[in-house]
């Protein structure tokens, strides 16, 4: 699995522009599904037909957009301005490098000389290709950039800048190589623009409209030094959501993952995340309603170049979604 989640780690593909990382996903899903599409938004929608008449109609939704940045202008020096694509944190900037869909790379500069302890705001920070004038620029205004950093496999340890949620795309795969048979009609929902509203999930949701919904993503932990309190760490096990700061879990879905991670002797942790959300939130509100809870990969440092996700979690996150799905489900 390791191999994939690499692969699908060095990737482009910032929010509104998925197209490469979708090509790649459907290389990997188009012989384990019984039938795949793409909907108007990009969403990739792979279903898994059930065995039987009397299982449910499951969402699982991983997110395969990233955070970027797109350009707003180039100066007559060939320096660029831009915008982030979603939650994009200023100070990890100065110093990282980024990919445009063409192959273009560049680097982030900041205005002038920098202190040591000095906090540049994104209006002082611009993007270095490389060029000494405007016409000499490859890319144009428009154009969206992801972020290029290695992959690192430190053992039980994975470092990458995307993991969000390019690891959850990797464990949704690896749930359908694994899924041998289901009573379930399975929709993996592989969505678009998480990073900028949860977009892709609000659409394919309503187009879906499942009896249950499970957002497969990261979360952040309180394992590091001095960081803020949380009882979510590293190599505890996979992560069950209680609530976000824009959702609460359906209390019978998570009782239903609590269950089933018992029943199999899966290590968990239950989540209460102060900060952000998923797409959970969409599929939650769609149509009339859908029972929805989530399933979170524990990762130090998010949105920023070098996240860190422990392998063991990911391979236990994969065990919990294959045993719940090859059971009944009843809420």
């Amino acid at each position: 699995m390791k191999a994939l989640i690499q692969k699908l780690c060095q990737i482009y593909g910032p929010s509104g522009h998925e197209e490469q990382i979708r090509e790649a996903i459907v290389e990997e899903i188009e012989d384990i599904v019984d039938e795949y599409r793409i909907d108007a938004l990009g969403n990739l929608i792979a279903v898994r037909r059930p065995a039987g008449e009397n299982g449910k109609r499951v969402m699982l939704a991983a997110h395969m957009d990233e955070i970027g940045v797109i350009v707003t202008h180039v100066d007559d020096d060939g320096f660029l301005r831009f915008a982030p694509i979603g939650g994009v944190l200023t100070m990890t900037l100065v110093g990282a490098r980024v990919v445009f869909a063409n192959g273009v790379e560049g680097t982030f500069g900041v205005e002038g000389r920098p202190l040591p302890n000095s906090k540049p705001s994104v209006d002082q920070v611009f993007l270095d290709v490389g060029a000494s004038s405007k016409e000499e620029v490859p890319v144009s205004v428009g154009d969206a950039a992801a972020f290029r950093h290695q992959f690192s496999d430190l053992g039980g340890r994975l470092i990458a800048h995307n993991f969000d949620d390019r690891i959850g795309c990797a464990v949704l795969i690896q749930v359908l190589r694994e899924l041998r048979e289901t009573p379930h009609a399975v929709y993996a929902v592989f969505t678009v623009q998480e990073e900028v509203g949860v977009r892709g999930a609000t659409t394919s949701a309503f187009g879906i409209a499942p009896d249950i919904a499970l957002a497969i993503d990261v979360t952040t932990t309180g394992d590091t030094p001095e960081a803020h309190p949380m009882a979510v760490a590293l190599g505890k096990g996979p992560a069950i959501k209680v609530k976000d700061r824009q959702m609460l879990a359906h209390p019978g879905v998570k009782q239903l993952l609590i269950e089933t991670a018992r029943q199999h002797n899966i290590p968990y942790q239950l989540e209460v995340l102060e900060f952000g959300s998923t797409d959970a939130r969409a599929m939650q509100v769609t149509r009339e309603g859908v029972p929805t809870g989530a399933v979170s990969i524990p990762a130090r440092y998010l949105h920023t170049p070098s996240q860190m996700v422990d392998y063991n979690d990911v391979q236990h996150a994969v065990q919990l979604l294959v045993a719940l799905l090859s059971s009944p489900i009843e809420l």
